[in-house]
Order: C-alpha cells, then structure tokens, then sequence
C-alpha cells in the first residue's frame, strides 16, 4: 500500500539492488489504504469533547512495548496542562498495558480501550505515538498535528516510517532516549492545533487495490 515514492531511496546493501527500484519491478502500487473517509467522521461533539477544550490523545497500539512511553508522557502532562491550560489528555492503554500501574493526575483521562479510535484521533487537536505507519497514516490523512516517537533500533519505524512522513511533511519525530517529560510538554504546548500542511492522503487506494484484485479473478 502507497506509491512508488514511499519506499526508502537506499539500497539493500553493497552491490545489491535498490530498494525502490526492485520493489517496482516486483509489486504494482495501489496507494495508501486508510479504511475510512476523513471527511465523513463527524467532529468532536459527537464523541463527547467540548469545543473550550483540547483534546491531546495518547496511544500506543496493542502491545505493551509502548508503557514506558506512556508513563513519560504522563509525568509530562502537569507541566504541558500548565503550559495549555485547556488541554484535556486521554491515555490509552491497550489490552496489554495495566492501566492500575500508571500515575493518575486531575484532568488525564486513562482508557483501557476506545471504540473507533480512528474518529476520535481524527476530532483531536493533537496525538502523541509511538512510530507505527497505521496510525501514523490514519492522523496524516486525518491531517491531524502529531508527536511520534519511534522505538528504538526498529528498522522499520527507524527508516520505512520515517521515510514516508517525511514525504508526507507530517508529524514530528522525537527521540524517547533524549527527550524528558519538559521536553515533551513543551512539545505538546508547541505542536497542539498547530496548523499542518501535509501532502494529501489518496482517498481511491481500497478501490485501485479492488480494481487489481478483480483482474486476477
């Protein structure tokens, strides 16, 4: 899923071919697939989000890799909350994270799961992640403004991921290892409702994969 551009410019190592080159070569390109229209999600009233408030969703997926980062990013929520007085942050946990292990401060908002996630990710004025493409693409889509942090030494959040929001101009990367929850509150203060200018999401990518799935049948 994506187009030609979105595949890293490297090589697979010396005197290998290129990465770009021979994926061309071996796959057809059907654009990204976003499972939704951005257009039609509704707003934020309708999940319950009120408009003298902002809304900052936190979220790591479904493993438990992502508890360190929540915990760093829940140390920063006083200081981001006295930076954005009006900031209401929703942290969610996954299946695999305890949310009975995680501190707890007025006005943070701790979640073990959220329905349609994607449409409340779409209503927020900001997200913090970790470096995963799916929800990366869904906020890049929804051009919403986000914070990622790539894991450590994965190759594909590292190099692939990165890649393709860099095309995209979206979000902003931070590093875990170097970055204090000061860091990351200032960074929240900075980037929340910022204006994005992101290269638009292909809507047609379910219905180009469709079209190719239907001539092998």
């Amino acid at each position: 899923m994506g187009e030609p551009a979105d595949i890293v410019p490297h090589s697979f190592g010396p005197g290998l071919p290129g990465i770009r080159d021979w994926t061309e070569q071996h796959f057809d390109f059907a654009g990204y697939v976003t499972g939704f229209d951005p257009r039609q999600l509704g707003d934020g009233q309708s999940l319950g989000y009120r408009d003298d408030e902002r809304i900052c969703i936190v979220t790591v997926g479904g493993s438990g890799v992502g508890g360190h980062l929540l915990r760093r990013v829940i140390e920063a929520f006083p200081e981001a909350k006295r930076q954005v007085p009006d900031l209401r942050m929703v942290v969610v946990t996954g299946p695999r994270i305890d949310p009975g292990g995680l501190p707890a401060h007025d006005g943070l908002e701790i979640r073990t799961y959220v329905h349609e996630l994607y449409r409340h990710l779409a209503a927020c004025d900001l997200a913090v992640i970790q470096g995963g493409l799916s929800t990366a693409m869904e906020l890049t889509a929804s051009r919403r403004p986000f914070i990622y942090f790539p894991l450590e030494h994965h190759f594909e959040q590292n190099y692939h991921v990165r890649h393709r929001l860099d095309r995209y101009r979206a979000g902003r990367c931070m590093d875990y290892a170097t970055a204090r929850p000061d860091d990351i509150a200032s960074a929240i203060a900075t980037e929340i409702s910022r204006h994005v200018d992101y290269r638009p999401v292909s809507a047609d990518g379910a219905a180009r994969a469709a079209s190719m799935l239907a001539e092998l049948l």
